[in-house]
């Protein structure tokens, strides 16, 4: 499968590059890099003279390997895979996205940025992520997306935010803004070492990992104060506070020795998804760290999921 060599260096990235960052550098740049007749479409506004991190990339395959004069594919309707970086909720882009690696495969892939929590705290970051998915479902016609096929893939942060985007698709009380006509929903969770329940991080952390509970930890630095002070508003942050029977497939992949989000946060998603009857595939890296992995399986499981859950039946 060409899509497995293609995303295999995404997961060999070094530790110290995804700790904070958690995404791989930058994406190329029109025609640089990217499959030939790729329509790439960028800084796109998802919310009308909004915040200037409110926009996204969208990156269109082109059937005949040729760009469209009018800067759109013509194919039929395209299975989507959604991007959101990580960077501790404090930094990243939506440059370099592994996803795109996915355009071979006749996806189109979208790459969003969000507001951090320097600019405002949570529930921004969610809302966001939301309006953005509203956005591109309301432009689905136009840039021959399919709206019943979009899938969500994130790394750390990013795994956190495209959690809630998977498990909050019923909850009315993050939908701001525009395009509330269309939902938010995603047909698909890829989420990579997300935290899921930021009040359980330091009772699971390693020796010399991370501590979660500090006033100026991310998750305190995201809600607006430290985490045990604030439990309630904390409360709301979490993924696993909403899973309900009708959530997405997820796929989760985890190392065990992530030095900052805790293996143990992805194995409680794990066990809520569960509980509610949702279809999981929970992956762990041996020795995996956060985002440091070797492991060849997991390309091939974030291959096999996103065909399995966005691609029509054959």
């Amino acid at each position: 499968m060409n899509v497995i060599r293609l995303i295999r260096s995404f997961f060999a990235i070094p530790l110290a590059a995804l700790l904070l960052m958690s995404a791989p550098g930058q994406a190329p740049a029109p025609g640089q890099g990217l499959p030939p007749g790729t329509v790439a479409l960028r800084d796109l506004a998802y919310v009308t003279e909004g915040h200037p991190r409110q926009k996204l990339d969208l990156y269109l395959p082109s059937p005949t390997g040729q760009a469209a004069p009018n800067g759109q594919a013509k194919a039929g309707k395209l299975p989507l895979i959604v991007w959101i970086h990580g960077g501790g909720w404090q930094q990243g882009s939506k440059d370099g996205s592994p996803a795109l690696r996915f355009l071979n495969e006749g996806y189109a892939v979208a790459s969003v940025n969000y507001r951090l929590s320097q600019h405002a705290i949570f529930p921004a970051q969610i809302e966001d992520c939301k309006a953005a998915i509203r956005w591109l479902r309301a432009q689905a016609a136009k840039y021959n997306l399919d709206p019943n096929r979009f899938g969500v893939w994130g790394s750390s942060a990013g795994g956190h935010l495209v959690a809630l985007l998977g498990t909050t698709g019923d909850v009315k009380e993050f939908e701001r803004g525009e395009n509330l006509q269309f939902s938010s929903r995603v047909q698909a969770v890829c989420d990579f070492f997300g935290p899921t329940d930021f009040l359980q991080m330091d009772a699971h952390r390693l020796p010399d990992g991370m501590i979660h509970n500090e006033t100026r930890s991310p998750e305190a630095l995201l809600i607006g104060g430290p985490i045990q002070e604030n439990k309630e508003k904390t409360a709301r942050a979490n993924p696993i506070s909403y899973v309900t029977p009708d959530d997405p497939p997820f796929l989760i992949v985890h190392g065990d020795a992530d030095p900052a989000v805790p293996h143990h946060q992805s194995q409680l998603l794990d066990a809520a998804l569960r509980r509610a009857g949702v279809p999981v595939t929970f992956y762990t890296v041996k020795g995996g760290k956060h985002g440091n992995f070797s492991d060849e399986k997991v390309p091939v499981l974030v291959a096999e999921f996103f065909a399995r859950t966005l691609k029509p039946a054959r």
